[in-house]
């Protein structure tokens, strides 16, 4: 792999100013995480940027794309108007997307509100609470989860979001995460993530015929490795009620951090090759 050059940018959207870092030529990919940043996705981008234009940025009040309001929920409907207002912005649009997590709920928000501007988005692990039968509990477990990091601590909060996620980590690793404080950028990425960003998302419910009709080609990613966790239930969902079979990638929730190499292989499958 070529390390390529990357051009920074920030775009004025609704309430919000977004960091964006295009890289590469060729047909138009942006990979979106929420509540990861661009940095996130840098070795992803890095790989699929000798044959694709690679679009990468901050979501709305996570790291350099600073909010007019930081305690104005950042909901998915939100975020695919800025996601949406960014493609325009570059004049790249219809572009295929490639979303995480977080970020895959935004693609599907944008999905259905602007088919014009993506032809192809890969969903992976979606976190859609609401297709599972057992949202009310899920619901929840989402406020104990905010409600323990306020009143207790991260550690506290993160230890239930894992264990409800069925992510098991080491005690070990788990300590280490925790062993000193975050520096204040990251600290104020993770205050507004559970305090604004993490209910908004997994309590998002798409509207499905929208994205059954809608022109946009919709695949659903599941990592291998994420077999029984929360995210691949509702991955599952969702390749159900769409009606189409999931498309398994490398790696579990961040496979694409844990082999950049393989993820972007598999990816690759899914994008327009170049002209």
């Amino acid at each position: 792999m070529t390390m390529t050059t990357v051009n920074t940018g920030h775009l004025d959207t609704s309430g919000a100013r977004i960091y964006y870092e295009v890289r590469g030529s060729g047909p138009a990919v942006l990979l979106l995480g929420s509540p990861m940043d661009a940095d996130a996705f840098a070795s992803l981008a890095d790989e699929l940027a000798g044959d694709h234009t690679v679009i990468t940025m901050d979501p709305r009040g996570i790291h350099r794309s600073p909010v007019d309001d930081r305690d104005q929920d950042s909901a998915p409907p939100m975020r695919a108007d800025d996601v949406a207002r960014l493609l325009t912005h570059l004049e790249v649009a219809p572009a295929a997307a490639f979303g995480s997590s977080g970020g895959a709920v935004t693609l599907l928000a944008l999905g259905e509100a602007r088919p014009d501007l993506v032809h192809t988005v890969v969903a992976h692990e979606p976190p859609l609470d609401e297709l599972l039968e057992d949202r009310e509990e899920r619901r929840v477990v989402a406020d104990r989860i905010v409600t323990a990091y306020f009143a207790e601590g991260r550690a506290a909060a993160w230890r239930l979001f894992l264990a409800d996620a069925n992510i098991e980590l080491p005690q070990p690793v788990f300590a280490e995460m925790f062993a000193v404080p975050l520096p204040p950028q990251p600290a104020a990425d993770e205050d507004f993530f559970f305090a604004h960003e993490m209910r908004p998302t997994i309590a998002f419910r798409p509207d499905l015929d929208a994205l059954r009709t809608g022109g946009t080609r919709i695949v659903v990613g599941i990592g291998e490795g994420s077999t029984g966790q929360i995210c691949d239930r509702t991955s599952t969902a969702l390749a159900a009620a769409l009606g189409n079979a999931p498309a398994m990638f490398p790696g579990d929730h961040t496979g694409f951090l844990d082999d950049p190499a393989g993820f972007a292989a598999r990816l690759r499958e899914f994008l327009p090759g170049p002209a």
